[in-house]
């Protein structure tokens, strides 16, 4: 094997993964269909366990009697708890979230929409990795004590942020890193609301504004597989249910 500076000091291992990879990248078409498939699992995964966080933060936070089945119940059971408990979990939250970003990651302080159209704009997509643990911790505690916040920004953020760790470790070109961040908010919004066609679009008008096939068809890819996953653990149910209006 080679010597000095230049040699693979990864192991003959990753040796092989890497010469692999840059076989791979010869054929756009093959290569990013696959890469959009390992993203859409990982983004449909990291959805589900972003959800079911929220909810276990949320049954230590409040500790209701049974399991939170839906908002419903848990806003019933909170109505009952003493007033000071309900003005300091938020708040308590709040100092806890401002210490996770503040002390791990910046970035993730934000909505998370415009953090990542940013990193697409004037970074070619690339986002650190640490992004994903922060933005989850951070926003799930948020949202399990009750801050004003949603699941929609933070999982653009965590997807993009998977989907542009993967696209750095692969080494990647700026544009197909852009496209493989698409892929990772795609797969988070398809997941997480049960909605693939949103999910793809979002990421195709908002994400990037490039409706161009090289860039829509893995990211279509990845928004079915995160679905799949999904209705796999979650079911196959709206995101909201509407009630019937008269």
């Amino acid at each position: 094997p080679p010597s000095g500076a230049g040699a693979d000091r990864s192991g003959p291992g990753m040796g092989l993964f890497h010469r692999i990879n840059a076989y791979l990248k010869q054929s756009t078409n093959v290569y990013m269909v696959l890469v959009a498939i390992f993203i859409g699992l990982i983004g449909g995964y990291g959805a589900v366990g972003f959800r079911l966080l929220i909810v276990k933060m949320q049954e230590w936070i409040w500790r209701p009697e049974g399991p939170i089945t839906d908002h419903g119940g848990l806003l019933e059971w909170i109505r009952e708890l003493p007033w000071i408990w309900v003005v300091a979990a938020p708040a308590l939250g709040g100092l806890v979230v401002g210490w996770i970003v503040d002390t791990f990651a910046k970035e993730a302080r934000g909505h998370g929409v415009p953090e990542v159209m940013e990193a697409v704009a004037l970074r070619h997509g690339r986002i650190r990795p640490r992004v994903v643990a922060a933005k989850t911790l951070a926003s799930g505690l948020g949202i399990a004590s009750g801050g004003s916040v949603g699941r929609e920004g933070p999982i653009v953020q965590i997807g993009s942020a998977i989907g542009s760790t993967v696209g750095q470790f692969l080494k990647v070109s700026p544009r197909r890193l852009r496209t493989l961040v698409g892929c990772g908010a795609a797969a988070g919004v398809a997941a997480t609301f049960n909605a693939p066609v949103a999910g793809a679009l979002f990421a195709v008008e908002v994400i990037l504004g490039d409706f161009g096939v090289p860039q829509f068809s893995p990211i279509v890819i990845a928004s079915v597989v995160a679905t799949v996953v999904s209705r796999q653990h979650l079911g196959d149910l709206p995101a909201f249910e509407i009630p019937q209006y008269s």
